[in-house]
């Protein structure tokens, strides 16, 4: 059975009054333009979607600033007609993916600018996920980020079945889907903050995850009641995919995945 053509939403904009030190570094405005392995970040991410069916659309959330850029990384690598447009960032997540979505009620996928190793099969798992349940998450167990790389990941979210780390796609089947969003209102920086991990999460799942009373299925499902929704966690057993480009020690450790496992006539991986 076909698919229903999916919108996908590249959350590629920037914390206000933040100059992201990567993109310093290097010497352009946005993490997005960085430069790695001769291309953009988000060019990567692009060519990936670009490899995948069922594609109604690509939207990108951005700063007006950077969106003449991003347009013309973006031109090259639309494919069979799938339109490549550019969406204000507001203020936060929720209210950017919001932006990006106009109120629609069809299925999304959400991904970041820098999750450059994402897959096509990754993509597809989450996408899958949908007929199931209204929204979907990718996450990625310990062991298989760690044999992908052992400092691709430093923190992991511990329960009942073990590490888990969060990759950066999700998919939500509906506008209903949309209230699960709001987990992500606190910008996601959960593992470094107790308290916006409690106020997304509810005080009562973080501490069934605490003392791993709950397994990352069930924490899913728990978190789904929470904003009345159906959530399934999807295990990526490709580790890879839970590592993206956060900072200098992230660049490099992608940069050296890339090296190592696309080679020169044998197929990316991230496209099979």
């Amino acid at each position: 059975m076909a698919l229903q053509p999916v919108v996908v939403i590249i959350l590629a904009g920037q914390r206000r009054g933040v100059t992201n030190a990567l993109a310093q570094e290097f010497g352009v405005s946005h993490k997005l333009l960085v430069p790695m392995l001769g291309k953009p970040l988000i060019a990567h991410v692009l060519e990936t979607l670009s490899s995948i069916e069922d594609i109604a659309e690509i939207r990108i959330s951005v700063e007006p600033e950077a969106q003449e850029a991003v347009e013309h990384i973006a031109a090259p690598l639309a494919k069979d007609g799938v339109p490549i447009t550019c969406h204000p960032v507001r203020e936060g997540i929720v209210a950017s993916l919001k932006e990006a979505a106009q109120g629609e009620d069809r299925p999304f996928v959400i991904t970041t600018a820098d999750n450059v190793l994402m897959s096509r099969n990754a993509f597809n798992q989450v996408r899958h996920a949908l007929e199931r349940a209204d929204s979907s998450i990718g996450i990625s167990e310990r062991k298989a980020i760690l044999a992908a790389h052992p400092e691709g990941q430093l923190r992991f979210y511990w329960m009942r079945d073990g590490g888990w780390a969060n990759c950066n796609i999700f998919g939500l089947a509906s506008q209903k889907a949309f209230a699960g969003t709001e987990l992500f209102r606190e910008d996601g920086q959960f593992k470094n903050n107790p308290s916006r991990f409690v106020r997304a999460f509810g005080l009562v799942n973080v501490a069934l995850m605490a003392l791993r009373l709950i397994g990352s299925k069930g924490a899913a499902r728990s978190m789904g009641k929470r904003f009345g929704i159906t959530i399934e966690a999807v295990n990526l057993i490709d580790g890879r995919q839970a590592i993206d480009v956060d900072n200098r020690r992230t660049l490099d450790i992608v940069e050296e995945v890339l090296l190592r496992d696309v080679k020169d006539g044998e197929p990316d991986f991230r496209r099979v």
